[in-house]
């Protein structure tokens, strides 16, 4: 999705502290905006917190029902550099297309992962046929080795699932409780979703070098004695071997979590980079209309165009 970012100053500390014995969770609030046409509540990057391990960027988009003809998400060609796009689909089905020609849609319980790489230009259209809308809208920062890596796309329409006192779990990318996700990876990340068909508490096994974070998609998730009503992040830092959760009937809540990069990313408009230089030239190839970012086929539009970047190199 097209998304205006601009490069804030969170907290960078991955130890939530102790106080009277007990580790503390943050709270993330979400910012609220409009992409495509559809309301979202965005999470990753805030003031508060900027990454969780590879992840740096979490849209809730929804859920939301489209009443009238015409109406729909529709987001036209944009660039992406330095990172993947990674969609799950929870209800509704979207069309992508892409500057490698990739024409894929997806539907619920199936993830769509965008190699963006040295560039890549996308496109993102909601089935006017579905007037159903949700999904979690993630970005994961490529490591400095791999930030011009080919672009590439890859539609994973089946991952693992399996049920946990009432809860349906799936494994979106990463190895969890000796399950492994087929997802394409370029550093340690994990991503899971719990459904809960009742009401249920899990305690889930952590890995201590990763930092992880919850937020509840829908109804109120309870981690370790703590309320979070959806759209409310929870990072948890790193250094847990475990997290108790309780999720009543029909909530639902996403874990994220991965090994801290240890690297400078910097996001601006729809690039990723390790330095401002970087998006500074991804901007002006993109404004150019240069090869690098190509074009998407078949979509009637104009380009989406990025502000000026705030800052003098």
């Amino acid at each position: 999705m097209s998304n205006m970012i601009k490069d804030a100053t969170p907290s960078s500390s991955l130890d939530c502290p102790v106080v009277d014995g007990r580790r503390e969770l943050q709270r993330v609030s979400s910012r609220r905006a409009e992409v495509g046409g559809i309301p979202i509540h965005r999470l990753l990057p805030s003031r508060q917190r900027r990454l969780v391990g590879g992840w740096c960027f979490l849209d809730h988009a929804g859920p939301v029902v489209f009443k009238g003809e015409g109406r729909g998400m529709r987001v036209g060609p944009h660039p992406h550099t330095g990172l993947q796009t990674f969609t799950w689909m929870i209800a509704g089905r979207v069309l992508h297309r892409d500057s490698l020609g990739s024409e894929q849609v997806i539907r619920p319980g199936q993830v769509n992962l965008m190699t963006a790489g040295r560039g890549i230009s996308h496109t993102e259209e909601s089935l006017l046929e579905d007037p159903h809308l949700h999904a979690a809208q993630l970005w994961i920062a490529l490591p400095y080795a791999h930030r011009h890596t080919a672009p590439r796309f890859d539609h994973y329409p089946e991952l693992p699932v399996w049920r946990d006192q009432g809860v349906a779990l799936t494994l979106l990318v990463g190895e969890f409780a000796g399950r492994q996700a087929p997802t394409l990876t370029f550093s340690p990340l994990v991503g899971l979703d719990l459904a809960a068909e009742e009401a249920a508490t899990l305690r889930l096994a952590l890995r201590h070098a990763f930092e992880y974070a919850v937020l509840p998609l829908e109804g109120e998730v309870t981690l370790e004695g703590e309320a979070f009503a959806a759209d409310a992040l929870a990072y948890l830092g790193r250094g847990r071997e475990t997290l108790e959760l309780t999720l009543p009937a029909g909530a639902r809540a996403l874990l994220l979590g991965g090994e801290p990069l240890g690297e400078e990313v910097v996001i601006w408009w729809n690039f990723v980079g390790h330095s401002k230089a970087e998006i500074a030239e991804a901007q002006r190839e993109w404004e150019a209309g240069g090869e690098r970012f190509g074009s998407v086929p078949e979509y009637e539009g104009e380009r989406l165009m990025p502000p000026p970047i705030p800052w003098k190199l």
